[in-house]
């Protein structure tokens, strides 16, 4: 109950405040649309940036970190993809579409401030390192699966094109990109733009979780809510049961571990459905899963954390 207390509910009354906010119409939906572009498309790059710049790559990228989190990712995206198709009958770019809400967990803005709230912010080290490759990976593997199903016998060379392409403009992987140019030249920025980078990261988590809140009002649980209490289920409790055992089975110290099972733990975000969006694919059942998932998460995180050392 204090892990619920102290932990999970801070972070949810962000977004509890920022729903009520937009519901209630004291806040307007267009505000809600600047907020979140200047987050997606600012903030958190600036954060992920820097974050990346301070890294020790040689201590934070620990093998067995990223082959438990990102096993436990892909093999999400597999149920997904083949639950779709086979077991729910969607085509094969729909099922991509779902896949991917089974692949990209909430590690920004939930798995960061959670594991903040639980561990305080020198445990955030391992969860930068995951987000590091968060974005490139999984927008990798959801283009590219796409692309390859929409291409039907098309050159390769057109299609790595079309991936490369959808990939680097997206402002997430354009921030990682130069946090690791700048870390790996030994780069050191001029103190006004490092102070002046700092306050917008400041502002990145709050902003983004009330605009998180806001943005759910436009949500409306529609489409075949099988299918999304199946994601949820990969998501919530697969995803994280796969990091936990491989972190175990590869020795993966407790602290590294415990942040990669938090964000493995994490809901599809509002990455999953601006992916549906991008290929016009699934998009009332990501919308869907990332209301239900998000809400459902308040007890999934909490079991998780419960069951943590």
């Amino acid at each position: 109950m204090q892990a619920l207390l102290d932990v999970i509910l801070p972070v949810f009354v962000v977004i509890g405040f920022g729903y009520l906010a937009v519901w209630r119409k004291w806040f307007p939906e267009a505000g809600v649309d600047g907020l979140m572009r200047f987050t997606q498309h600012f903030a958190i790059p600036a954060m992920l940036f820097i974050a990346i710049a301070r890294l020790d790559l040689g201590q934070s990228f620990d093998w067995r970190l990223l082959f438990s989190f990102y096993t436990g990712s892909l093999t999400g995206f597999l149920l997904g993809l083949f639950g779709a198709h086979y077991v729910f009958g969607r085509d094969w770019e729909d099922a991509v579409a779902i896949g991917f809400c089974c692949l990209f967990s909430n590690s920004v803005l939930l798995g960061l401030p959670l594991t903040e709230q639980a561990y305080g912010p020198d445990a955030l080290e391992a969860n930068y390192a995951i987000i590091a490759l968060h974005s490139p990976f999984c927008y990798g593997i959801g283009i590219s699966a796409m692309e390859i199903i929409r291409a039907r016998g098309q050159a390769g060379p057109v299609v790595i094109r079309r991936v490369l392409k959808a990939m680097f403009s997206n402002a997430l992987i354009l921030g990682i990109a130069l946090g690791f140019a700048v870390n790996l030249a030994g780069i050191t920025l001029p103190g006004p733009l490092n102070d002046g980078l700092d306050l917008m990261v400041r502002a990145a988590l709050p902003a983004a979780l009330f605009g998180l809140g806001g943005v759910l009002v436009s949500y409306r649980p529609e489409g075949d809510l099988r299918i999304v209490f199946y994601i949820c289920a990969v998501a919530l409790l697969i995803h994280p049961a796969i990091t936990k055992g491989l972190s175990l089975a590869t020795s993966l110290p407790p602290e590294p571990a415990r942040s990669a099972i938090i964000t493995a733990a994490m809901p599809p975000g509002i990455n999953a459905y601006i992916f549906a969006s991008m290929y016009g694919r699934a998009r009332r059942v990501a919308a869907t899963t990332v209301l239900i998932g998000t809400a459902i998460s308040l007890l999934t995180a909490w079991f998780w954390l419960g069951v943590l050392p």
